[in-house]
């Protein structure tokens, strides 16, 4: 790709826009984005408008949302240019690029769209945000129950050429009640006399377009599905969503999580594009509550000033118990989490989970501290069963808080992955200190 880009830039640089727009129609939309992607801005938004107006709404698609916005303030010039890409775009990958835009630069593009698409993008974007409504498409077929199988592939035919997928086709009545989703397979190969409702067997699976975006996941898991239909309360069929969105949506929401785990407040799509001061205040406010917290793991310490002092060879095993404590708990952590958003596991089974971790962290801590305690064995034999006792009793305990803090947080109404792997280690820090030196002032007599 790399020598694909030099010969589109040395091009560029030659004006030579003949050859170019050629070597363009050699490559397909998803390919034009990814060259895209690796060029300068104003490189990129050459290419994009060398396009044809089909290749270039196939092409935006595939580009991230900061490359969209790139190309967008290139055409800025060009009001006619970006009314038609934005009228060409399908409704659903438009509401996810308006969504992410201030709103006046919103208002502004949606006054270009034409009366019809404005109609359609102002629907969407009413429905609250990560609802199911602002992820569905309203570019589907639909047909009558009374028709013909002849008169239904007539009528998808006409039809069909702006449908997002038709691999399924909907079934309404007259007043757009969804009555049963049919594959066009079935469709094909009826006999062509059939009515339509002599193949339905009225089983459909719906999503309503209020609810979260992660139920629509959820469903495609479990149902296996290319398309689902969207109604509202009444069922009516409002739009649909295609499984290509649904794994956006996953993209998405791991990526939240992901960085929320690493307590970054909010995801950073491209940190190489991304300014300084950006990436800093993403980070920064979990950071300076951290070191707070890491506060109470130096008093803790302070306060044993007397144990240390007569004994300090414990100073030497006090990181790798303590730290030993929080890798444990952000095990824990990261496997209930992960549970908890695919649906695994459920609020009510805190309590089972608790004896099942508590059981394994004990084996992990005594596995371990049969370790720790051969080091302290030749390093410094008069501590080895404050280790030893400490390293069971830390991992359970870090084991404990990782297992259970995504549960609180869940019950809290807030995201389980905020109990980030950063917080849990703190905690985990502070309850390690506090254990390694009461058993050691209980072992020694102090």
């Amino acid at each position: 790709m790399t020598k694909i880009r030099n010969q589109f830039k040395y091009l560029i640089d030659e004006k030579n826009w003949k050859i170019l727009k050629e070597e363009l129609n050699n490559f397909s939309p998803q390919q034009i984005a990814e060259i895209i992607e690796g060029m300068s801005k104003s490189d990129g938004i050459i290419i994009f408008r060398l396009l044809s107006r089909k290749y270039a709404k196939e092409t935006f698609e595939y580009l991230s949302h900061d490359e969209q916005e790139d190309i967008i303030e290139g055409l800025a010039s060009s009001s006619h240019k970006i009314a038609g890409l934005l009228n060409d775009l399908d409704p659903d990958d438009r509401t996810a690029f308006f969504e992410e835009l201030p709103g006046e630069v919103s208002n502004r593009l949606l006054l270009m769209l034409s009366d019809d698409e404005r109609e359609i993008a102002i629907k969407l974007l009413g429905y609250p945000e990560d609802s199911i409504g602002r992820l569905m498409t309203t570019e589907y077929v639909a047909v009558k129950p009374y028709y013909t199988i002849n008169q239904a592939l007539e009528h998808i035919r006409k039809h069909g050429h702006d449908s997002e997928t038709l691999n399924v086709i909907y079934i309404v009545d007259n007043h757009w009640k969804l009555i049963d989703d049919i594959r066009i397979k079935e469709i094909i190969l009826a006999d062509p006399l059939q009515k339509i409702s002599d193949i339905a067997d009225n089983r459909f699976i719906s999503l309503n377009a209020y609810d979260d975006q992660e139920i629509a996941v959820k469903v495609f898991q479990d149902q296996d599905r290319v398309a689902l239909p969207v109604t509202d309360t009444n069922g009516i069929l409002l739009g649909i969503v295609t499984f290509d969105d649904v794994m956006d949506v996953v993209e998405e929401e791991t990526t939240e999580d992901f960085h929320k785990f690493g307590s970054v407040q909010e995801g950073v799509v491209n940190p190489l594009k991304a300014k300084i001061t950006y990436l800093y205040k993403k980070r920064i406010a979990w950071l300076i509550a951290l070191v707070f917290m890491n506060v109470f793991s130096g008093a803790a310490i302070a306060s044993f000033e007397e144990v240390i002092q007569s004994v300090v060879s414990l100073v030497f095993f006090l990181p790798l118990l303590i730290d030993s404590g929080g890798n444990a708990g952000s095990q824990s952590a990261t496997l209930i989490i992960r549970s908890l958003a695919v649906g695994d596991v459920q609020m009510k089974d805190w309590f089972k989970l608790l004896g099942k971790e508590l059981f394994v962290s004990l084996l992990l801590g005594i596995t371990m501290a049969l370790g720790v305690s051969l080091i302290a064995s030749f390093r410094a034999p008069d501590v080895v069963v404050v280790v030893a006792l400490t390293m069971i009793f830390t991992v359970i305990t870090g084991s404990m808080i990782g297992m259970l803090l995504p549960f609180i947080f869940t019950k809290l109404k807030i995201d389980p992955a905020t109990a980030s792997a950063p917080l849990i280690t703190s905690i985990s820090d502070i309850a390690g200190v506090l254990i390694y030196f009461s058993i050691a002032t209980w072992y020694f007599g102090f």
